[in-house]
């Protein structure tokens, strides 16, 4: 907007000056300088980046290139060789590493990044650490200058917070680099009575905590969860932001299109790092946009580069992209390949979970979600069988024992919403049975059951498995006749019902699955002029085919 001022500017003193050439209006024709209007609507690149070195708490050890961190990869994003920034700005100072001073810099940044296309880039290098916050929920937080050890949540900047700051940047090209960890040793401290805690539980601390990213927003950390971010005296450099830096001279430009993107830079520093560290810190990256990489840090788009086969899902991690029989790369990350027909795999191990052949050209930047999505049929028609019942025992005595039936289920995935599905079924039984209503007395009957079911349940998946539970609505059709010979004096229930549902899917092949399914279900009948609540359920298990 104040790049526009003097243009508007000039715009309302040409209006306001009297036309000598009598048209209507008093109008004058009016010509704006393109460079200055092409200037005004230009993107512009802007940085903050933080280096906190020394504390005021002598309980926190001071850290050694942080600020050297920031300086550098501040030098390498303002050089118009490389990054080519507009601004950079760096907090290194006593005065400017507070809690305070860093919120104030954040919310300055939100008023100057006010366009959407805007490319911003927030980097820390400092010490992390965890602690309990006024609920007793344990929390990650930046060791600002100004915090106290015994009193983490008051005074150091929380990543909740940080987070929230982030996502409130009008920018849909932003970038969050955090050069810090939380496992206890390298940049990171923990109080000892929370280390001793930690040491107590099972898998590396507790689970992993999975920050929402809003859309077109990337957060890199230097180390994966429950790891070490180190710095390196050979290096004189925190060893990710060396290699960050490393991947902005153009080396991390994998697919040759002139520029490198945050994604790019990230796996250049990702690798390099692995292989640094001998497999001891491996960085990690959330990102929620999936398709292309907005964020250009270096350079310029002067081609069309190669296709690029990528992903950055939790899901995915650990497996191995092969292109035409050849190890690319570990997940997340990406590879660019030679355009034309290839052979797509993701392995573990022995195991593949795809194999594919795709049709790629110049430009392309295919996301391995996409490939699995269309490999993967959705959709699966399931034959079961199992047994119908009624949830108390006043029922199955007055109404109908437990019974055999068959099922047919279609289940349709990531329908109406991702991660959910529609499941439909419908359920017939049929036989004869008797009702012990007095001890030693039996009154035969035949019966007849129909019920037809959709549910709305979230799926959980891993690999070839796929848990599903949720709510689910039914109507129950139950007909009894006493007269078998004769199939009269019959007696017939309808109700519709609400209930939940869950299940087990188990892909054994491409096109092949076994499955389970449960349901239970709450209605009302009535039985011989009395109405009733009760409970019904079913059990079913059986194969499926995948279409």
């Amino acid at each position: 907007m104040r790049r526009l001022l003097p243009i508007l500017l000039a715009c309302l003193a040409a209006c306001a000056t009297p036309s000598s050439s009598g048209e209507k209006g008093g109008l004058v024709p009016l010509k704006l300088d393109e460079a200055s209007l092409s200037s005004a609507y230009k993107p512009r690149r802007m940085a903050l980046l933080v280096g906190i070195a020394s504390f005021d708490d002598p309980r926190w050890k001071g850290l050694r290139y942080t600020v050297k961190d920031a300086h550098d990869l501040g030098a390498a994003l303002k050089d118009p060789a490389r990054g080519g920034f507009d601004q950079v700005r760096m907090l290194t100072r006593r005065e400017e590493t507070t809690r305070e001073a860093i919120l104030a810099a954040l919310r300055q940044l939100k008023k100057e990044a006010s366009r959407p296309d805007d490319v911003v880039v927030v980097y820390f290098s400092a010490h992390g650490t965890l602690a309990r916050d006024a609920k007793g929920e344990l929390r990650r937080y930046l060791v600002t200058r100004d915090a106290a050890y015994r009193d983490i949540p008051q005074t150091a900047l929380s990543m909740d917070t940080l987070k929230e700051e982030f996502d409130g940047l009008a920018s849909r090209r932003r970038m969050l680099v955090l050069a810090t960890c939380h496992s206890g040793s390298g940049k990171s401290l923990l109080p000892k009575e929370l280390k001793a805690e930690l040491e107590g539980i099972k898998s590396g601390f507790y689970a992993r905590p999975l920050e929402e990213s809003s859309r077109a927003s990337m957060v890199f950390a230097a180390c994966d969860w429950g790891e070490t971010a180190r710095e390196d005296e050979s290096l004189r450099n925190d060893i990710y932001t060396h290699f960050l830096i490393d991947g902005l001279s153009g080396a991390a430009d994998r697919n040759g299109d002139g520029a490198v993107t945050a994604t790019e830079a990230h796996d250049h520093a990702r690798r390099r790092t692995f292989a640094f560290t001998e497999g001891r810190q491996r960085p990690s990256a959330e990102i929620m946009e999936v398709g292309a990489d907005p964020v250009v840090l270096s350079g310029s788009i002067t081609r069309t580069g190669r296709p690029e086969l990528f992903s950055y899902n939790p899901r995915l991690d650990g497996f191995t992209l092969k292109v035409d029989g050849e190890e690319r790369t570990d997940l997340p990350g990406g590879a660019a390949v030679a355009p034309g027909k290839r052979t797509v795999e993701l392995t573990k191990g022995d195991a593949v979970l795809m194999r594919r052949d795709v049709e790629v050209g110049q430009g392309d930047r295919l996301p391995l979600e996409r490939l699995m999505a269309e490999a993967f049929p959705r959709r699966s028609l399931s034959l079961l069988g199992g047994m119908f019942s009624f949830a108390d025992a006043r029922s199955r005595a007055e109404l109908l024992p437990m019974s055999p039936e068959v099922a047919l289920s279609l289940r349709l995935e990531d329908q109406p919403l991702q991660d959910f599905g529609l499941l439909f079924d419908v359920a017939f039984s049929t036989g004869d049975r008797a009702l012990q209503l007095t001890p030693g007395s039996e009154v035969p009957f035949r019966y007849t059951t129909l019920s037809a079911g959709v549910a709305l349940p979230y799926l959980w998946r891993w690999e070839r498995l796929t848990l599903f539970a949720g709510p689910r609505v039914a109507g129950l059709h139950l007909r009894r006749s006493f007269d078998i010979e004769a199939a009269v004096n019959g007696q017939r229930f309808f109700t519709v019902s609400p209930g939940v549902v869950g299940g087990i899917v188990w892909r054994v092949g491409e096109r092949l699955e076994l499955m389970t399914q449960a349901q239970f279900m709450l209605t009302y009948v009535v039985v011989d002029g009395q109405g009733q609540a009760v409970g019904f359920t079913g059990g079913w298990a059986g194969a499926g085919y995948r279409f």
